[in-house]
């Protein structure tokens, strides 16, 4: 007896393992990314009262209330918006709805995790497009993207706010997409459950240029420093909403009714408050002693316009052995590539408190410029 060949798509990924083993070490865990702060008051007080009103399935489509808040901030109808339980089963519905055997989705490399098996599953093949990378950081080929298409792709996938690079995409890149979509007949998925973490000017949604054809994916979690709420969302054109509504019935039916209802109050408190601008300044301070700490040290460390990562390259260190040595925790470059990863590039994400950052720092100071050789140690068990 054996379990079906799919289920290698099932492996546990380096982020649990790499906390796991954080926490058993003492480490400050700059590798997955979840806040150190505690979510605002406003959600958890919203939640509170949910909780004893709002204690049944909610629809496979979602709460109507957190639907409507949504439709007002996109400035679609809440029949355009389908709820998920977070933004990863939002990304696994809309490949598994996309997609199907023998078809392609392009995806830029580095990518997060969860895109290639999400491919997988749904039996078709991810054409990667790897982001080329300078002195100055990340940069989208526009031209390679245009090649990897194939009469074989169906869709393109981005993410922007871009994890793990950090990068955000400027409007002539994003009309481009649109337009490269449009001509190939694809559809566009537009992961952006960062959309409220940028430091320049607001960036353009890539559905600005394309709504037709576009499914943008958002996450509570990630704007409202919960990520454990698992409340996330599809955007999408009317008609293909339904269906995505009853492919969610087959995984998780429903997200959790409280905090979806708790969510809908905290969404509109959150942009009526400045909750998100103020929340861009705390990481754009965090994201400033990290950067200038890393150079301090002799690092190559590359700016983020967005998200709470940022790389930088730590030669010759192997992240398990940078993990028991330094006792710091960080995700290499591995996770996010397919194959050949940049060699000792590394993932830091600064949404922790400035004494962990700068406790990380003082750690990373006392071993990093040391004499040694490059270690390739494997994963503990």
């Amino acid at each position: 007896m054996r379990l079906h060949p799919r289920t290698e798509a099932a492996k546990e990924s380096i982020f649990p393992r790499m906390s796991q083993l954080a926490q058993r070490l003492g480490a400050v865990n700059l590798g997955q990314g979840f806040p150190s702060n505690p979510p605002p008051a406003f959600l958890l007080e919203a939640v509170r009262r949910a909780l004893g009103r709002y204690d049944q399935y909610a629809p496979p489509a979602g709460f109507p209330p957190l639907r409507e808040a949504l439709a007002e901030e996109f400035g679609v109808e809440p029949e355009a918006v389908v709820v998920t339980s977070g933004a990863t089963e939002a990304l696994y519905v809309l490949l598994q709805s996309l997609l199907g055997p023998g078809e392609e989705v392009v995806v830029l490399e580095p990518f997060f995790d969860v895109y290639l098996p999400d491919a997988f599953l749904a039996g078709a093949e991810a054409r990667l497009v790897r982001l080329g990378l300078t002195q100055e950081g990340f940069r989208l080929d526009l031209k390679a993207l245009e090649e990897a298409v194939t009469p074989r792709t169906r869709a393109l996938l981005l993410n922007a706010p871009m994890n793990p690079t950090g990068l955000v995409f400027g409007e002539e890149e994003l009309r481009a997409v649109a337009e490269l979509a449009r001509r190939h007949d694809l559809f566009l998925v537009s992961d952006e459950v960062y959309d409220e973490l940028y430091y320049g000017e607001r960036p353009r949604r890539l559905r600005d240029f394309a709504p037709e054809r576009t499914f943008t994916v958002g996450s509570a979690g990630k704007r409202l420093e919960a990520t454990g709420y698992r409340v996330g969302w599809i955007v999408g054109p009317k008609a293909f909403m339904p269906t995505l509504a009853g492919m969610r019935q087959w995984t998780s039916f429903s997200a959790p009714t409280p905090l979806q209802a708790g969510v809908a109050e905290a969404l509109r408190v959150a942009r009526r408050e400045g909750f998100y601008q103020a929340l861009r300044e705390s990481y754009r301070r965090r994201r400033d002693l990290l950067l200038e700490g890393l150079r301090a040290l002799g690092l190559r460390a590359y700016m983020p316009q967005g998200t709470y990562f940022l790389m930088a390259e730590l030669p010759g260190w192997e992240a398990f052995a940078l993990v028991e040595e330094a006792r710091v925790a960080l995700i290499p470059a591995s996770a996010f590539y397919r194959q050949d990863p940049p060699e000792g590039l590394f993932r830091f994400a600064f949404c922790k408190s400035e004494e962990e950052l700068t406790l990380a720092l003082e750690r990373l100071a006392l071993v990093v410029n040391s004499p040694r050789e490059a270690q390739s140690g494997g994963v503990p068990e």
